[in-house]
């Protein structure tokens, strides 16, 4: 899978290595890369999966605020739900494409 803002992959890993969240699909943090991302000063807490970071995408001149998204510190409980540990996963948004 793939995570593209227009022809440039910002992430890229097998499928069987995502987790799938709510409908969104998280890439490993080795799997992104770091040059296309930074911290976003956006606050947001999920009620069930703890404090989130967002992520500013930025691709050339097109700067994307707040299209991705990672749980730095989830809460353990989240991990039941979720069945997997997803520490760091990060999920894109809205002008990020994620294909196979």
């Amino acid at each position: 899978m793939k995570a593209v803002v227009g022809g440039t992959v910002i992430a890229e890993a097998p499928v069987e290595d995502l987790i799938k969240i709510e409908g969104n699909w998280y890439f490993p943090p080795s799997s992104v890369n770091e040059d296309y991302v930074s911290t976003s000063p956006t606050p947001y807490t999920c009620p069930w999966k703890g404090e989130c970071q967002y992520l500013t995408v930025t691709v050339d001149n097109d700067v994307l605020p707040d299209r991705a998204w990672r749980y730095p510190n989830p809460y353990p409980t989240a991990f039941d739900r979720v069945g997997k540990d997803f520490t760091d996963y990060v999920a894109f948004w809205k002008d990020v494409k994620v294909v196979e």
